[in-house]
């Protein structure tokens, strides 16, 4: 009877210095790579992203004790503050962005906002649209059309890796044809919304995998997810030179003029 109350006294603990040990392991160093000023020498900060490295690779491999929701948070919020590091990202790059979601989409699979910042940090930022791909499809895995909520979008996240990044129109218009499937077992408005222009994308494609519209329609689904000022700004670049053009309305929402017909 002793032996199991201090069994229940001791196991909370140990887990609880685990998960200490995790934040104590992530943000000290993750101080170091935010906050930076230019007078900071490029070699100092490259041997700090390679210590980074090493610590995401140590939390993908630790034992969660059945916390792996809580780490998956913890990473997360690291990767956004190592994210939104304008000034030290520019003279770096993004190549840890792909690391951060090894260990967060590992950790919970169906942490739904994580594929969105996957897609535009890795694909777009880091120039890694297949590491970004390869995660989405892993991910998908543990995703029904329920589970997690619109869990719809993250084929459509994927389909446009695959058509703007990598050009391959045939994996794009599966991507979409699923995105499709799955919205439309749902009748609110905004799942109706994906159904429609997930199909159309879809059949865009293929009719022609080369198409104007189906470019332009993911192009305008990057724009609209919320994105910092700078994709946005790539976004309409792009759009526009597919022959489209952006109007930004009154209430701040962007609306797309589409060129003639395919």
């Amino acid at each position: 009877m002793l032996l199991l109350s201090r069994k229940a006294i001791t196991t909370p603990f140990v887990i609880w210095a685990c998960i200490l040990g995790v934040g104590l392991i992530q943000f000290p160093q993750l101080q170091k790579l935010i906050n930076r000023k230019q007078s900071v020498s490029l070699e100092t900060l490259q041997k700090e992203i390679k210590s980074e490295n090493l610590r995401l690779k140590f939390l993908q491999k630790m034992p969660s004790f059945s916390y792996d929701n809580f780490i998956a948070d913890l990473v997360y919020l690291n990767f956004l503050q190592y994210f939104g590091d304008d000034e030290v990202r520019n003279r770096t790059g993004y190549s840890l962005s792909p690391e951060y979601f090894e260990v967060i989409l590992e950790r919970d699979p169906r942490f739904l906002a994580a594929y969105r910042s996957l897609s535009t940090s890795t694909s777009l930022y880091a120039g890694m649209p297949e590491r970004a791909i390869a995660l989405s499809e892993k991910g998908l895995k543990s995703l029904s059309p329920s589970v997690p909520e619109k869990s719809y979008y993250v084929w459509r996240y994927k389909g446009v890796d695959e058509l703007l990044f990598l050009g391959n129109a045939k994996a794009a218009q599966k991507s979409f044809a699923t995105a499709t499937n799955w919205a439309s077992k749902f009748s609110d408005p905004e799942s109706q919304v994906i159904a429609n222009t997930s199909q159309r994308t879809a059949e865009f494609l293929s009719r022609n995998p080369n198409s104007r519209y189906a470019q332009i329609s993911s192009w305008s689904m990057v724009l609209n997810n919320h994105v910092d000022q700078r994709t946005q700004k790539r976004a309409i670049r792009e759009i526009e030179a597919l022959g489209g053009k952006v109007i930004t309305t009154p209430e701040g929402t962007n609306k797309i003029v589409l060129p003639p017909k395919d």
